[in-house]
């Protein structure tokens, strides 16, 4: 694999700007080149030797997300550093999956140790693990984060895609998965064959961007969930105001304008939204190392009412879940596991 090292990381901006065009010189009459289309992944490995942390901007993922306000960065705002490098993969002409239209799976980080305000981060980016799956091709977005000074990652991060209804030849088949990816990926619709829906257009307007809960049941825990122990209440403005900190003005979490375009009733939030906040909500606990992991299910819809629930099972992890408050379906399932 080769390795080509840029100056910065690129803007989420140009890049959506990039795919924009790239679908449309596919969708256009008379536009194809004629040169075959490409069947395997680029083998090319992204690197960024030195990305300053912005500390005003830390203080507002920060607040916004929940998380302490000290000089540890979460392991969210580290995937939000260095998604823009693997967008930038998935951009190329020589990708072999339409980037919009992509619907994120699952993602999974692994911190090692913490990354701190103080350091100059190395970020890389490759793309994996293409496969075949029932409902399209998957493929695996690897992001690896060190300091600079030290030569180990200190943090890694997979997210997994599905392209949906997009066949490649020769790729073994993946291990089914157990409920139908609907999380909208980097630049498209969310949705799949399996158990996605909209959901409800009517939804449950909430009065604020978050709440705590009571430690009540709701329909969730009769649905083998855990008992919810926090409820957030998101506005039409939830996407906006993590696509100002994150830089992903994806049309389909900005408004319910934007995201009609795309096939959605309303604006849906972003999935690392919810992922980072379910991370946030085990706080210290998760201890400075961990593996998190998350499984996207049904989109939550802007305004809606989640209810959140966590766990701790008797080996030390934290699993968690989000669900339509009042129901039973779910949006998100996860856990964290401390690390020796």
């Amino acid at each position: 694999m080769r390795d080509q090292v840029l100056d910065q990381v690129p803007s989420l901006g140009s890049l959506y700007a990039r795919a924009l065009g790239r679908t449309a010189r596919a969708a256009a009459p008379g536009m194809l080149s004629g040169a075959p289309s490409p069947t395997t992944l680029p083998q090319v490995c992204y690197t960024v030797p030195r990305v300053p942390v912005d500390h005003a901007h830390l203080a507002e993922y920060q607040h916004l997300l929940g998380e302490a306000g000290t000089d540890e960065l979460p392991a969210g705002y580290v995937h939000v550093l260095g998604f823009p490098l693997a967008m930038n993969l998935m951009v190329r002409s020589d990708f072999p999956l339409p980037v919009l239209g992509m619907v994120h799976v699952a993602n999974r980080v692994e911190q090692f140790h913490p990354l701190t305000a103080t350091d100059t981060l190395r970020v890389q980016a490759r793309a994996q693990g293409l496969r075949a799956h029932r409902s399209g091709t998957q493929v695996d977005l690897v992001v690896e984060v060190a300091a600079q000074e030290g030569p180990e990652v200190a943090w890694r991060g997979v997210s997994t895609y599905l392209a949906k209804g997009t066949t490649l030849p020769g790729l073994a088949l993946a291990e089914p998965v157990q409920a139908g990816p609907v999380q909208a990926g980097p630049g498209g619709s969310a949705g799949s064959g399996d158990a996605a829906d909209d959901g409800d257009s009517r939804g449950a307007a909430g009065s604020g961007e978050s709440g705590s809960g009571s430690g009540r049941n709701d329909a969730g825990a009769g649905a083998g969930l855990p008992e919810a122990t926090a409820v957030w209440r998101l506005t039409p403005k939830t996407g906006r105001r993590y696509a100002a900190v994150s830089g992903d003005r994806n049309p389909i979490h900005m408004s319910a304008l934007s995201a009609k375009a795309f096939g959605f009733p309303r604006a849906i939030a972003h999935g690392m939204y919810t992922a980072a906040r379910a991370l946030a909500a085990i706080g210290p606990a998760r201890g400075p190392a961990f593996t998190w992991q998350i499984d996207f299910a049904k989109p939550v819809l802007l305004p809606s009412t989640v209810s959140f629930g966590q766990a701790r099972t008797d080996s030390g992890t934290y699993t968690y879940a989000g669900w339509k408050a009042g129901s039973d379906r779910v949006h998100f399932t996860g856990s964290v596991r401390p690390l020796p």
